[in-house]
């Protein structure tokens, strides 16, 4: 709507650009708020890329942690048994590789939708040992005697560590670059639980 005053005709008004009132001031006030969108818009879908990605990356770390928990559980209600040998020593080695491997299938069980193929998860048939910690990949498993406990064959008593590491594919590389990564490109994610053997 035009204000005219007394005595002039509404021919006589002329269009105000600060209302867009008008031709060519209209186009420019689109042409404005296009350029405006657009330097909205990248800020925006960055953003997004990163919700994208750290909703994967945080879905794979509960899962991982969820996992870890459950073969932590496995590996505290592992019923010994002393008849895979007759030698006492053996038969405690004999049932920790297969509390280990107890372990480790549940581990693989319980990461669901995660991938399971190597190299984002590498666990093999052959553990290596060190000490009372025995590591196959990415998966370590640690036996802990706390003072007042006294060791035995089944482990009573004994904390059991279980650490598991994954490696996430990160999928927009404009995120991936701020982020630590492995030498396959890929984010290491770690779940660790500690349990007492029952």
């Amino acid at each position: 709507m035009r204000l005219v005053s007394p005595g002039r005709s509404s021919r006589d008004v002329r269009p105000c650009p600060e209302y867009g009132d008008g031709g060519e001031s209209t186009g420019r006030t689109r042409g404005q708020s296009l350029v405006e969108f657009a330097l909205i818009l990248t800020p925006l879908f960055l953003i997004l890329l990163g919700i994208i990605q750290f909703g994967f990356i945080f879905n794979t770390y509960v899962t991982l942690t969820n996992a870890t928990r459950e073969g932590a559980r496995t590996g505290s209600i592992f019923i010994y048994d002393s008849s895979l040998d007759s030698n006492p020593v053996t038969a405690k080695v004999l049932n920790d590789l297969a509390r280990n491997e107890a372990i480790k299938d549940e581990l693989m069980t319980s990461m669901n939708l995660l991938s399971k193929a190597a190299p984002q998860f590498t666990v093999g048939s052959t553990w290596t040992q060190s000490g009372t910690t025995f590591t196959n990949g990415d998966l370590t498993i640690a036996y802990v005697v706390p003072s007042g406990v006294t060791d035995s064959d089944p482990r009573t008593g004994e904390r059991i560590t279980i650490q598991a590491r994954y490696h996430q594919d990160l999928i927009i590389p404009l995120i991936a670059n701020l982020l630590p990564r492995d030498a396959g490109d890929r984010l290491v994610l770690t779940g660790e639980v500690t349990m007492v053997i029952n």
